[in-house]
């Protein structure tokens, strides 16, 4: 077991989703992968010949899903400029960036329950039928609301030649 004491004020969300970054953002833009983020700073992963090193600043454009009280969750789109203070090697071809920014973002993303699975409380799952089965993903409710039969349909062809 490990005693690491979490440092961190704020809870990160895990998610991946891309991560546009460049020097200059009037340059070529660089693609990476968000890792997590909280409202201070974000780690993403990008190709190691095309990473930024530690003491860099960077300007990144990315998106962060936003999360209402129901089952759904909005993509809030942001700009952020920062300086980058740390580089993990994590094979030779990929690096971890971790990069804090000059200016937070106006709500605190790792905020929410069950991030890692986007887990939807349903209220009183116990008490329902099937007890804790009435706990349900978003994925599982998509995939519910895909099977269901469609109410409406449309023509394909509907005069021969």
């Amino acid at each position: 077991m490990s005693d690491i004491t979490e440092r961190r004020g704020e809870a990160r969300l895990r998610y991946n989703w891309p991560i546009w970054f460049a020097e200059d953002y009037n340059d070529s833009l660089i693609q990476g992968q968000m890792v997590d983020i909280s409202s201070g700073g974000a780690a993403f992963t990008c190709y190691a010949d095309r990473c930024p090193r530690a003491g860099d600043y960077i300007t990144a454009r990315f998106s962060v899903p936003r999360y209402d009280s129901g089952d759904s969750f909005d993509l809030a789109n942001f700009m952020r400029s920062g300086h980058i203070r740390r580089v993990e090697e994590l094979s030779p071809f990929v690096r971890r960036v971790a990069v804090q920014f000059g200016e937070a973002l106006p709500f605190r993303p790792g905020e929410i329950d069950d991030t890692e699975a986007l887990a939807v409380n349903v209220p009183a799952a116990s008490a329902q039928p099937g007890g804790a089965e009435g706990l349900k993903s978003i994925e599982e409710r998509e995939a519910e609301a895909m099977a269901e039969p469609q109410e409406s349909q449309t023509m394909t062809e509907s005069v021969g030649s």
